[in-house]
């Protein structure tokens, strides 16, 4: 970064930069805020991307937030977002975890989009960048990208690091991390606890209202206390529901595609069906085949 000598020294071109540099530091309302990441954005973003990314950052105290939004709504965008407002402030202890198959994705939608530096790391690049003198692999100028399996062997280290945000991808696959038998759910709410973090899933209830308990105890143990109690005041015939919902608003955000038929449209598909009878050659190949 330049810095300034004398007042002769001070050109246009620094003016402007130290007016960009001034922006982006101060304090400012969330939508101010927000909208410091979007010039390095390469991307058409849309107004419930905005909302979401927005209602991930808007409280600093909490320690989360889960962004369930229909699948082909953008989560990794919104994330993205959030990732580039963060790294703009210089708040650059940044983890994305996701499934294995999803690491380069999320590398390249990064750096593509974003212009976001991002390193994937495994057991063979963290033993290289070992041997390359780099002691802490984590502890870099770059967002690190990891599977879940890798992100559970490497609890010790995850947990030395006072992470700014940890990002979970297809976090659904997490929603028994409060049974004890869960390992990979264990370790990571033991290395990321007290660590802010972004989960994204586009099912954050499949089968029972154990897996939001579940999932909502990876961003803080004390949102619904313990899991007897979260069974007594919700999971039975007499649950209060419209409690639950109220107190599920403050930390989770799902848009459906119906939500934004205005601004993007979605092509309609109609079933057809139309009778068929065979000749006679392919009803005997069919029962010879079969």
């Amino acid at each position: 970064m330049p810095t300034i000598e004398s007042k002769g020294s001070l050109t246009p071109h620094h003016a402007k930069y130290f007016a960009w540099e001034l922006t982006r530091r101060r304090a400012a309302s969330e939508e101010d805020r927000l909208s410091q990441s979007l010039f390095d954005a390469s991307v058409d973003l849309n107004p419930h991307q905005i909302d979401a990314a927005l209602f991930a950052l808007q409280n600093p105290l909490s320690k989360g937030v889960m962004l369930a939004d229909e699948v082909g709504l953008g989560k990794t965008i919104e994330a993205a977002l959030v990732l580039g407002q963060l790294w703009a402030e210089r708040r650059r202890r940044l983890l994305v975890i996701c499934p294995a198959a999803l690491r380069k994705q999320w590398a390249q939608e990064l750096s593509d989009k974003f212009n976001l530096p991002a390193q994937v790391l495994d057991a063979r690049t963290w033993k290289q960048l070992r041997q390359d003198s780099i002691y802490d692999p984590l502890d870099r100028d770059v967002i690190s990208i990891m599977s879940l399996h890798f992100a559970a062997r490497m609890e010790e280290q995850l947990g030395n690091i006072p992470w700014d945000l940890v990002v979970i991808d297809e976090a659904h696959k997490l929603r028994n991390a409060h049974r004890k038998s869960n390992e990979t759910g264990q370790s990571l709410k033991r290395s990321l606890a007290g660590r802010r973090k972004l989960l994204l899933t586009a099912t954050p209830l499949q089968n029972s209202l154990m897996e939001l308990y579940g999932l909502s105890s990876l961003i803080d143990e004390d949102i619904f206390g313990d899991e007897r109690s979260f069974r007594a005041q919700y999971n039975n015939t007499d649950g209060d529901l419209a409690a639950l919902r109220r107190r599920l608003q403050h930390f989770i955000k799902r848009t459906l595609r119906r939500d934004v038929l205005e601004y993007v449209p979605y092509t309609q598909r109609h079933a057809l069906t139309t009778p068929f009878t065979p000749s006679d050659d392919e009803q005997r190949l069919y029962v010879v085949v079969n």
